[in-house]
């Protein structure tokens, strides 16, 4: 009996070890791909992905029309609700960018398949989402081939990527927005400097580009999906005819200009497209891998390397993230794959270390702040711990009491920031992450809510405001407390701040309130505008909202009289 259960064991013992598969460190392009980590779920068909400022992403869904705010190992919160999508086989809510400028701006960009029939780019910001100004419109739209990848260029421009929507002709015809890479001011003009004249057009001769990227030295790529035979990396170059429908990849018209790549559309039908470390990424619809193109000094590109092989399934969207990862996003719940519970998800891979640490370290807390004066405060907080050690803090600010997004503003080798520049008589949220020399970022610290006083002279005040209660459709903001800044009495004070996007006031005390849009003016009445050096008064306001909205007004500013 024991003679014939233990050579069973052996067998059993070395058939493990040799159908095991190979651990190996797959470092490609500067990420190491056996790390990867699924970091977020739940998504309804991702389309687009850009980040903000502070680390999070925005993540556009195909058929919802939603804007998701994402951030890794936390529940995916919608922001804005795109107006107008009509979604349809391939159509409906596709490519998002976030201004440069945002910081300045805070402007965010969408392009969409629209019940006008046509394919259009729309302008927000995240503060009052419900306000949507059209950029751009007028593209031929269909059920399939709508391109839809927007980015910003290096030189600050926008680019569009369009599909011929389903008409080849659409993408040799220069008087058609179609089957075309357009480029366009961000309010939607025509830069000057053009290939052709008082034309967007930049390429043409395209049958479906879903990505777009650039290199460190600025040149353009594109991902383009093809018919029958041929998908396509194009180097993009202005006023270029890249071929379609005469061209399907590689051919001999010197007319047209060749792909870099092409793979069969089994292998491929490319979608995002990303660069880094001399790296094309790119990812794979019905081919169900991500694609890795080393790429020459000159561009050249070497012998292209799979990853992700059935793992994830259908992958819509790729992206280096500023926390230094690869982003990737599947596409299995758009009609086309075979989504799991999870799906859709966000992928992300970690650059390759020679540590391999991805220990994050823990949240800086008790951050608060002192010694504030008009036009500066110092922010303080406990430090971070870190299996290796941390190597600096992220300091990270939003504007008003509530809404607005955190954007970083400074780092510090210590636990404490000197932030100058301020405005007086205005309210800044303070939050601090902590990073490691591995590029791991920490979960951020608690909010330190800060409200410059006026100048410090003779007049001068500031309102700080608390919401005292919220329910379903409204909320009391009680007390809005005012106090005299300055060093000599003031006979009288305003108050001006701003209601959200479908907010109204329907009520007040202790004040004359007086509205002009969005912008509420509150007045002093006559027995409480005198205030002495350091004297304070208070007023309040009742408002309504839309139902399950969680907004409150921002932005209070005092100026006396």
């Amino acid at each position: 009996m024991r003679a014939r259960v233990v050579p069973a064991l052996i067998l059993a013992l070395l058939a493990l070890f040799v159908t095991a598969p190979e651990a190996r460190a797959q470092v490609v392009g500067g990420f190491d791909f056996s790390r990867a980590q699924v970091s977020v779920t739940g998504l309804q068909v991702p389309w687009g992905l850009a980040f903000l400022p502070d680390g999070s992403a925005l993540v556009s869904e195909r058929n919802t029309g939603r804007i998701l705010r994402v951030r890794p190992g936390q529940t995916p919160a919608a922001v804005a609700t795109v107006s107008g999508v009509s979604a349809s086989g391939e159509s409906g809510l596709l490519g998002i960018a976030v201004s440069p400028a945002y910081a300045q701006d805070g402007w965010v960009y969408a392009y969409f398949t629209s019940t006008a029939g046509d394919n259009r780019l729309v302008r927000l910001q995240l503060t009052a989402p419900q306000t949507q100004t059209v950029v751009f419109s007028g593209v031929p739209s269909s059920t399939f081939h709508d391109g839809g990848r927007i980015a910003f260029g290096p030189d600050g421009m926008l680019y569009v990527a369009t599909g011929d929507a389903g008409n080849t002709a659409n993408a040799q015809n220069l008087n058609s927005l179609a089957g075309k890479i357009l480029r366009m001011t961000p309010t939607g003009g025509v830069p000057a400097d053009n290939p052709i004249a008082g034309s967007r057009v930049w390429t043409y001769g395209h049958r479906n580009v879903q990505g777009l990227t650039w290199d460190s030295q600025g040149r353009m790529y594109a991902a383009e999906l093809g018919q029958n035979t041929r998908d396509e990396i194009n180097q993009i170059v202005a006023g270029a005819n890249y071929g379609w429908p005469t061209c399907e990849g590689t051919c001999t018209n010197p007319s047209f200009r060749n792909p870099i790549v092409t793979w069969t559309t089994a292998e491929a039908s490319p979608s995002g497209l990303a660069w880094a470390n001399n790296t094309l990424f790119v990812a794979a619809l019905r081919g169900q891998r991500l694609w890795t193109v080393p790429l020459t000094g000159a561009g050249t590109p070497g012998t292209p390397l799979a990853e992700f092989q059935s793992a994830y399934g259908r992958l819509r969207t790729v992206a280096v993230g500023p926390d230094g990862w690869l982003w990737v996003a599947t596409s299995n719940r758009d009609g086309r794959g075979t989504p799991v519970a999870q799906d859709d998800r966000i992928v992300r891979v970690p650059p390759a270390t020679t540590g391999g640490d991805t220990t994050p370290p823990t949240a800086p807390a008790g951050l608060a702040a002192s010694g504030t004066t008009s036009t500066g405060t110092t922010l303080a907080w406990t430090a971070s711990t870190d299996d290796v050690g941390v190597s600096g803090y992220d300091v990270l600010r939003a504007p008003g009491a509530s809404g607005g997004a955190f954007t970083q503003v400074g780092t510090s080798a210590t636990t404490s920031f000197a932030e100058t520049g301020l405005t007086a008589n205005t309210t800044y949220r303070y939050q601090v992450r902590a990073r490691d020399a591995a590029g791991n970022l920490s979960p951020v610290s608690n909010t330190a809510t800060v409200t410059t006083p006026g100048g410090g002279g003779p007049g001068g005040c500031s309102a700080t405001a608390t919401v005292q209660t919220q329910w379903g459709n409204g909320y009391v903001v009680q007390p809005v407390t005012v106090t005299n800044t300055g060093t000599s009495a003031i006979n009288g004070w305003t108050v001006t701040f701003t209601l959200p996007a479908g907010h109204a006031v329907t009520g007040s005390w202790n004040v004359a309130l007086s509205v002009i849009g969005q912008t509420v003016t509150a007045r002093s009445s006559g027995h409480n505008g005198a205030l002495g050096p350091g004297q304070s008064t208070a007023f309040g306001f009742h408002a309504s909202r839309p139902n399950g909205d969680a907004q409150t007004p921002s932005g209070y500013r005092c100026t006396s009289s």
